[in-house]
């Protein structure tokens, strides 16, 4: 998969150079490439922003240094003729509260892409412009990780790609692993233990210890069902 990531923070995605997905770009699974947007500012201070049409607090992305990084990136420059909704065209995520929430199926989903572009905002947000005149020459989708707000964009992508990344196959050792988490059957994942069976007077489920595979997958269901009755009731409607 490639993944293009725009931001004016681009120290910020050094993480990616570690764990998991610093092992999948070294091998080849995953091609990373993260973007200044100030390179594409031309005056002095490298400008990316300025106040709004209409007044209000904050400031608003300028159109143009996105509209010239985004061309960088996405094939075919401005005003590609190519159905933008072409499953094999760049798929562009802005991470904005006013998207679409973010899950696991999503994570899923988009795992599946080709190529990802990821555009981190920040302030009061990019001049819609930008989104449509993307949307014109590729997929463009507005992902939220949650009901809050954040400085910027670029947390947001980092979870996202976490979450991507990790279902890429190749990027985990065990895919088997992938299918026994919380979210992936609609629950919560059941509790983990390991050895010692004992820890400060704290013993292990006997039903772990007994070797009854059936018995095991039967506690392990209510102990997921029990779980997300307690806290995310809601997944369970």
């Amino acid at each position: 998969m490639r993944i293009d990531i725009v931001t004016i923070f681009p120290e910020f995605f050094d993480v990616l150079d570690i764990s998991l997905l610093g092992k999948a770009r070294q091998t080849g699974i995953i091609d990373l490439g993260v973007h200044d947007l100030r390179d594409h500012a031309h005056d002095r201070h490298r400008t990316v922003d300025d106040t709004p049409y209409g007044g209000g607090a904050g400031m608003v992305m300028k159109p143009e240094p996105w509209g010239e990084a985004l061309d960088g990136i996405l094939e075919g420059g401005p005003g590609d003729p190519g159905d933008p909704g072409d499953p094999g065209d760049p798929l562009v995520i802005f991470p904005s509260p006013a998207g679409d929430v973010f899950t696991q199926a999503m994570a899923r989903e988009l795992a599946n892409e080709q190529h990802l572009v990821f555009g981190c905002g920040r302030y009061e947000g990019i001049d819609q412009r930008v989104f449509d005149d993307t949307a014109v020459r590729a997929r463009v989708r507005l992902v939220s990780i949650g009901d809050y707000v954040l400085n910027g964009g670029e947390v947001a992508t980092m979870a996202m790609i976490e979450a991507i990344g990790r279902l890429i196959p190749g990027v985990v050792g065990n895919p088997e692993s992938l299918v026994q988490e919380s979210h992936e059957d609609g629950l919560l994942e059941y509790p983990s233990y390991t050895k010692p069976a004992e820890w400060r007077g704290r013993a292990v489920p006997p039903v772990l210890l007994s070797g009854n595979h059936g018995a095991i997958a039967a506690w392990r269901r209510e102990q997921q069902l029990e779980r997300t009755a307690r806290v995310r009731p809601d997944l369970l409607a």
